[in-house]
């Protein structure tokens, strides 16, 4: 991966608020990562810095070895869980400018 995409994954990553989530495919998306692997990829190598636990994955569920973690940092931010499953339509993050009909393929 080339540099100027690690930090623009970094970059997304960093713009997802508090009291909001976001998918590794939506950050791929509006990285232009070809794929969300390469988002989790960042996080694992390059994310101690970064608020990683608002990135779940595409069924709102967080990592498995890091889900109880998680969890509990999403809802120190206000982001409740229903049982180990966050609801993406109450807490995803809508970026400005990027609406669910013309938002880049997959993301929404």
């Amino acid at each position: 991966m080339d540099d100027e995409l690690h930090e623009r994954i970094r970059a997304v990553i960093t713009d997802v608020p508090a009291g909001t989530v976001a998918t590794y495919g939506d950050i791929a998306a509006l990285s232009g990562a070809p794929s969300p692997r390469l988002v989790g990829r960042v996080l694992a190598e390059d994310g101690h810095d970064l608020p990683w636990q608002r990135i779940l994955r595409a069924n709102g569920t967080p990592a498995p070895h890091l889900a109880h973690e998680q969890l509990e940092l999403l809802r120190g931010e206000g982001v409740l869980a229903d049982g180990p499953r966050v609801d993406l339509r109450k807490y995803r993050w809508r970026p400005d400018g990027v609406d669910e009909e013309d938002g880049p393929a997959g993301l929404f």
